[in-house]
């Protein structure tokens, strides 16, 4: 009778302290870290897969790690993503991925089969969850004060996005392109600052915004702007060029002989300005068109010196032939 009473004692102490331990594993998850955790996880898996401790953003590199129970051997070790294996099965203990982007979020596992000391039979970790953080949301050009400002107004264009808290140090560069051409090319400032507003500024545009090492770049929906007002009534016929193209026409070979002077060309974004830089479109439009006639003018004498020419060798000829006539 004492022997069944002293061995009843010991199962509900053998009880009481195993309801103790897990009482102190359940509660000790709060306020373990992340390292007491996984050597805790490790008492209880033969395999775990080691994921990044600190969040994750698209552009980031990420390492995944097939860890054995104290290290054991490993053969045939294959990594998966959502049930789905992500190669064949390898000696590498490692998954590295240079560049992630947020389709790359999932479940990740791996498996692996221990050599010896271990149990030489195939083992599979546990899943862990990866969440690929956006790094920002795709920038939104908005047009300051309207996408139809009125001629001679001046326009803002601002690329919109944000950074988050985390990446706040990190620092973007900003695109901004016109009709399928670059109107400034990688630039800290997110706006573009049109001074006076003209017909030439009319058109499709849309920005960019991408990290300095250029891994992480997302673009902006186009935004159509549109000048009001009226249109210059000196510009000749053949200046009505789409918006896309440049005020200053191209030049037009001269028949006449010798070297033509050369012509000055203006920036690739004539019109448009940053803090440091400030251009006049009308001004170039102007200085266009009067190229346009100096041109046309040298050409037509140019035509006049042959048509000289030809005159006095055929009154020559005529006149040399009248000599011979009377002699």
């Amino acid at each position: 009778m004492l022997m069944k009473i002293s061995v009843l004692e010991a199962a509900e102490d053998l009880n009481r302290v195993t309801m103790k331990l897990g009482c102190v594993l359940t509660a000790g998850v709060l306020y373990f870290s992340p390292t007491m955790l996984w050597a805790v996880q490790m008492l209880l898996d033969w395999l775990i897969l080691q994921g990044p401790v600190s969040p994750i953003f698209e552009g980031d590199p990420l390492i995944l790690r097939c860890q054995a129970w104290q290290d054991w051997p490993l053969t045939q070790v294959t990594f998966y993503r959502d049930g789905s294996a992500m190669g064949p099965p390898g000696p590498k203990k490692e998954l590295s991925i240079a560049v992630v982007q947020e389709a790359d979020s999932g479940h990740y596992h791996c498996s692996g089969i221990f050599r010896s000391p271990g149990p030489g039979s195939p083992e599979t970790a546990s899943p862990v969850a990866i969440k690929v953080q956006e790094l920002f949301p795709v920038p939104l050009l908005r047009a300051t004060p309207s996408a139809e400002p009125q001629y001679g107004d001046p326009v803002t264009l601002s690329c919109q996005t944000k950074l988050p808290l985390q990446r706040s140090t990190a620092r973007l560069f900003y695109s901004f392109y016109k009709d399928s051409r670059i109107v400034r090319d990688r630039g800290l400032s997110p706006e573009l600052q049109i001074p006076t507003a003209s017909e030439a500024h009319s058109g499709s545009y849309w920005c960019e915004a991408a990290t300095e090492d250029n891994q992480v770049w997302k673009q902006s929906s186009k935004l159509e702007i549109r000048v009001q007002g009226p249109s210059s009534s000196t510009a000749p016929p053949t200046l009505n060029q789409p918006p896309q193209k440049s005020a200053v026409p191209e030049p037009t070979p001269a028949a006449s002989p010798g070297p033509q002077p050369p012509l000055s060309t203006p920036s690739k974004d004539p019109g448009f300005s940053t803090p440091a830089q400030v251009s006049d479109p009308h001004l170039y439009h102007q200085m266009g068109i009067l190229l346009k006639q100096m041109q046309d003018m040298r050409a037509l004498l140019g035509h006049l010196v042959t048509e000289l020419r030809n005159l006095s060798a055929l009154l020559k000829l005529e006149t040399t032939k009248g000599s011979a006539k009377y002699e």
